[in-house]
């Protein structure tokens, strides 16, 4: 399991959030605002500095009017497209 926010699946998660925050031109602040806290805990979340357990990424794409299926649909889909060549990396946290 990936329990490191430099993991390159954990990377390609940060990336496609950051991405999809800036597509819909949501400002840091204005995402803070939405969430109820502050700019600095999103910009730590999309610099891989504080790392986001599942009910904190539903959060952010729901204040982003994002539905989470879809968006974690794309990312298994771009994962898998990234790992087409070699076997997923895995790395046991215990």
């Amino acid at each position: 399991m990936a329990g490191s926010t430099h993991h390159p699946d954990y990377q390609l998660l940060l990336s496609m959030l950051k991405a999809t925050r800036e597509s819909g031109k949501v400002a840091q602040t204005e995402l803070a605002n939405r969430l109820e806290t502050t700019q600095t805990f999103i910009s730590k979340v999309e610099r891989g500095e504080r790392r986001l357990d599942v009910v904190e990424l539903i959060e952010i794409l729901e204040a982003l009017n994002i539905k989470p299926e879809d968006w974690l649909r794309d990312y298994v889909a771009q994962r898998h497209f990234k790992h087409r060549d070699k076997p997923v990396p895995k790395k046991l946290a215990m």
